[in-house]
């Protein structure tokens, strides 16, 4: 069972949502949100495209093929449509999560948290992915209200190019994500964004995260044309469900759907 923080309102872990090594059980988490993905392993694909009818096309396509397990849907529809009235149009065609990506959510007042997500989860989305770099109240504000709304927080902070980073000539301190990551988990996160454009980043935190959470579930964006491959990245994080986010191999492809089995086959090999 879990403990409400009579302050905020969120769900908060206490020592029955741990197993007896101390890592945050996800059984107990998992009744925070309403998410369950069809598989430990797959590929969830980027609905960034331009045209609302190929974005619905692609939907169409591919929400039947093995390996496929959500959609992240951004700012593209989004603006053209609303956030419900994109939903409304991909839910006709698909019963699979869909993940908003607000790009990014997160790096605001922490005030906003609880209104930005009671407002996604009456556009009926599924889940959100958040990039709370405003600081810790950001991280705990952001996913508390996430899972107030029953929404499912997937939690970022980095992104695939190099000069993101202070170190590449970005304005990003480069152990940002960890001290995300660590604050998050605090507060129940088990399910991460990490960058994929090379295959030590994902290392790196897959390392420490299957020390602090059972099976943490990582999100993979920067697979094809930033550089990196379900191989690679895959490979590098043993011990946590994993989750290729790939748009335009997809949907620039000829054939999506032959392009979304190949892709959502190659993922299920790690399983």
């Amino acid at each position: 069972m879990t403990i409400l923080d009579k302050v905020a309102g969120y769900p908060v872990l206490d020592e029955t949502c741990r197993l007896a090594d101390g890592r945050t059980a996800r059984a107990a988490i998992q009744k925070w949100h309403d998410v369950r993905l069809r598989s430990t392993h797959g590929i969830l694909i980027a609905l960034d495209m331009e045209s609302l009818d190929q974005m619905r096309r692609i939907v169409e396509q591919t929400t039947v093929v093995e390996g496929v397990v959500g959609y992240k849907v951004g700012l593209t529809a989004t603006l053209r449509l609303g956030l419900g009235g994109a939903v409304a149009r991909l839910r006709s065609v698909t019963d699979l999560p869909l993940i908003y990506d607000h790009q990014k959510a997160g790096p605001d007042v922490p005030d906003m948290a609880p209104k930005f997500s009671a407002t996604c989860k009456e556009a009926g989305v599924d889940g959100l992915i958040l990039f709370p770099i405003a600081g810790p109240r950001a991280v705990v504000e952001f996913v508390g209200s996430a899972y107030s709304n029953r929404l499912l927080p997937i939690v970022g902070g980095d992104l695939p190019f190099p000069d993101y980073n202070a170190s590449g000539g970005g304005y990003v301190v480069d152990d940002a994500l960890d001290k995300i990551f660590r604050k998050a988990i605090e507060i129940g996160t088990d399910h991460f964004v990490i960058p994929g454009n090379t295959a030590a980043k994902v290392a790196h935190h897959a390392g420490w995260l299957v020390e602090k959470i059972e099976r943490p579930a990582l999100f993979i964006p920067g697979i094809g044309a930033l550089g990196g491959s379900i191989g690679s990245t895959f490979s590098a994080a043993p011990g946590c469900d994993l989750y290729a986010v790939v748009g335009r191999a997809i949907y620039d492809a000829v054939d999506p759907a032959e392009a979304a089995r190949r892709l959502g086959a190659e993922a299920l090999r790690f399983v």
